[in-house]
């Protein structure tokens, strides 16, 4: 990729070799320090053969070429405009898309909406994290302090066609115990012998919908409709398992597209059912949306991950191994919010040789003095390291009884140790401690207490002080630029990769803004911003 040797704030030495097209004003008309003129000579350095191989070889040439395009579309973007009809009315009307054009004709609303949805899917990425090595090359980003967060956006989707995975095991098993009192009645009266399994459910059905069937042909019965007509007991039968039939194979389908979630939407089925934080009805209600995670360092967005679970915690491993995929590099520090604090995270980032600065979830209690006061709380009892006991208020020990395991929704497996009080008996302060009958136990996960201490120790140091303070500033602020300044509340496409492909071009023309208002003004080259000193 062409790297510039300095940042200067006229762009128009970056298109030395530009050939103007009629008409020929339209250089001319465009200030020097517009931001067009810097996503063009970005776009130009980057390596489209991703894209191209997207196209088929056979057949016409397409109407706009695909770079060209792929520039039109990220500067709609930048500047807010994600309507593929707004973008075709843009292209006629704005000097800057007639400049990125070069002269082309303006590509019309289907063109656009084709080429975001069936030619992006794998070279939005490629391209995106081509940006980002290039961001690294200016020295914007050095891969050391990544500030990870999330967000859930509205899917493009009715909010009011949900499947509840609950609702559907519970009929299921309804529909099941009906099944058999019905083969119970076939067999009594066919003298057969069908058995019906939950895991062979179909099959079983279809069997005994063939046997019925070929009874019929054989018996010659008709079927018989209507008000006044008595239909025979095959008939009942038939039309009975036909309906189960119907339902099993739908409820099959539901299962199908769960996909480990308890939810989705029938209108756009990747998209989950999630609490937003705009409640504006104020009842807690469910919209469908995705889970959108960004990494963000330096104020630029270097990594994107849509997901579909409705907390952050599952998040964090899967997000990172694809944003390390694509980098080709690894971050020295990940700097997350509470909401990302699990034993798994922490051991992964532990092997990965990754520092971690991870707020705990208790650690804004953990500063009020009702918490300090509080007996019953671990934090507040001494812990004996050798001897593996904990003291409680009253004196008495708290040893290791047991120890049993706990598995993850991810499948992690932890390792939970018991502690039992030696005896709870006429202590006088039970009633503040625990609420049960016998003696106090506390469950404690020792390998979770280890890495959150040091998690702590990380954050409160004067290094993680600072990190925090630009996680809020950087990764938030990132959030509310792109909720807030660019409007972007809800999702135009429908599925999973549609969504990230759109989330993708928007972060695009973030970074271009962010790098453009950077060269602006003269902050180039700062990663972190500085804690004020009084």
């Amino acid at each position: 990729m062409q790297t510039p040797k300095l940042h200067n704030k006229n762009y128009t030495g970056f298109n030395g070799s530009y050939q103007l097209v009629l008409p020929l004003n339209h250089e001319i008309l465009i200030p020097k320090d517009d931001s067009v003129r810097l996503l063009s000579f970005i776009l130009e350095g980057l390596n489209y053969k991703v894209l191209y191989k997207a196209y088929s070889s056979i057949g016409r040439n397409p109407a706009v070429e695909p770079k060209i395009l792929f520039k039109v579309l990220t500067y709609a973007y930048m500047n807010n405009i994600y309507s593929s009809r707004k973008i075709e009315k843009a292209c006629r009307r704005d000097i800057n898309f007639m400049w990125l054009l070069e002269g082309n004709q303006a590509p019309d609303h289907s063109t656009i909406a084709r080429f975001r949805k069936g030619y992006l899917d794998e070279a939005v990425e490629d391209l995106f994290y081509q940006m980002v090595e290039y961001l690294h090359q200016i020295g914007e980003v050095q891969f050391e302090n990544l500030f990870v967060d999330g967000t859930k956006i509205e899917a493009n989707a009715n909010r009011y066609t949900f499947v509840w995975k609950k609702v559907v095991t519970k009929n299921k098993a309804k529909m099941f115990l009906r099944i058999q009192s019905c083969i119970e009645e076939i067999n009594l009266a066919y003298k057969n012998s069908f058995i019906v399994n939950k895991e062979t459910l179909l099959g079983d059905l279809k069997k005994v919908l063939t046997y019925l069937e070929e009874k019929r042909q054989h018996e010659e019965i008709d079927f018989v409709h209507g008000i006044g007509k008595r239909k025979s007991m095959l008939q009942k039968f038939i039309e009975q398992f036909q309906s189960f039939y119907e339902r099993q194979e739908k409820y099959d389908t539901h299962s199908k597209l769960f996909e480990g979630r308890n939810s989705y939407c029938k209108t756009d089925t990747d998209a989950t059912f999630m609490r937003m934080k705009d409640d504006h009805m104020r009842n807690s209600q469910l919209k469908p949306g995705y889970n959108v995670q960004i990494g963000v360092e330096g104020e630029y967005v270097t990594g994107v991950g849509i997901f579909q679970d409705r907390n952050d915690t599952t998040t964090l491993i899967p997000f990172l191994k694809y944003m390390e995929s694509n980098l080709k590099s690894n971050y020295q520090k990940i700097i997350a919010d509470s909401g990302y604090e699990s034993e798994e995270n922490y051991l992964y980032l532990e092997e990965n040789k990754q520092t971690y600065y991870i707020k705990p979830q208790t650690y804004e209690k953990w500063k009020k003095v009702s918490f300090k006061k509080d007996i019953s709380k671990r934090e507040n009892m001494f812990y004996n390291a050798e001897t593996d006991e904990y003291t409680c208020h009253h004196g008495k020990q708290l040893k290791p009884a047991t120890i049993t395991h706990r598995t993850s929704v991810t499948g992690y497996r932890s390792e939970i140790t018991i502690y039992e009080c030696e005896d709870c008996r006429d202590c006088p302060h039970k009633a503040k401690c625990t609420k049960a009958k016998g003696n106090r136990q506390m469950q404690v996960s020792k390998k979770f207490v280890e890495k959150r201490q040091v998690s702590y120790e990380n954050i409160t140091s004067e290094e993680g002080t600072l990190l925090r303070m630009n996680r809020s500033i950087q990764v938030e602020g990132a959030f509310g630029v792109l909720k807030n300044d660019y409007n972007f509340n809800r999702f135009l496409t429908r599925g999973k990769n549609s969504v990230r492909n759109e989330f993708i071009l928007l972060c695009f023309g973030y970074n271009v803004n962010k790098l453009h208002a950077k060269i602006q003004n003269e902050r180039v080259g700062k990663l972190l911003h500085q804690l004020k000193t009084a």
